[in-house]
């Protein structure tokens, strides 16, 4: 499947290829397969050693980043749906499962892979009335009242966020999850 683009900038992904990178304790960009440079529209030069930020779309929630910062610096693996933003101003969806790295000597996290993959649409469009809520509690109170909603959504809907992004993604859940946001 070729990379195509929507009227509204969105790129879509194919369902059959990864994107891949490697990220440093620091946020250091080390390694990003040949489909990252494609879907992100960044050459090699422009991402190896910068900061993984330089992909972050403002649709995304802080709580979001923070929540999977704070997994992967525990070595706690974590599936997170996330909006990046290529070069040119476009956007895309993946679903990221962020495996952590440990020094077994000091026993600290050094570095973390990510493996993206397409997202289907329902997953999307549930994801993102929870993620504008979310940044809405960021905007008019803080990140605090964005992560009190999150918690309090996902054990209204009993499952921990992978649970929930798994349900989400499953054909079934993609049928009935229902995401909630005015409660």
């Amino acid at each position: 499947m070729q990379i195509v683009e929507a009227i509204d900038n969105e790129i879509k992904l194919s369902n059959e290829k990864y994107i891949v990178s490697r990220t440093n304790s620091d946020g250091i960009i080390e390694y990003v397969n040949d489909y990252f440079y494609e879907i992100s529209r960044y050459s090699k030069a422009e991402l190896i050693g910068k900061h993984h930020t330089i992909l972050r779309h403002p649709d995304t929630p802080t709580i979001i980043f923070k929540m999977i910062e704070e997994r992967i610096v525990k070595g706690e693996d974590i599936r997170a749906i996330v909006k990046k933003r290529a070069k040119c101003g476009s956007y895309f969806w993946v679903v990221t499962d962020f495996e952590s790295r440990i020094d077994p000597v000091t026993n600290k996290f050094f570095s973390h892979t990510a493996l993206k993959r397409y997202v289907p649409q329902k997953a999307i469009d549930t994801i993102n009335l929870i993620y504008r809520k979310l940044l809405k509690l960021e905007k008019e109170y803080n990140i605090q009242a964005s992560e009190k909603y999150l918690l309090n959504f996902l054990e209204r809907n009993n499952a921990t966020y992978d649970e929930y992004i798994e349900k989400l993604l499953s054909p079934e859940g993609q049928l009935q999850l229902n995401p909630l946001i005015n409660q």
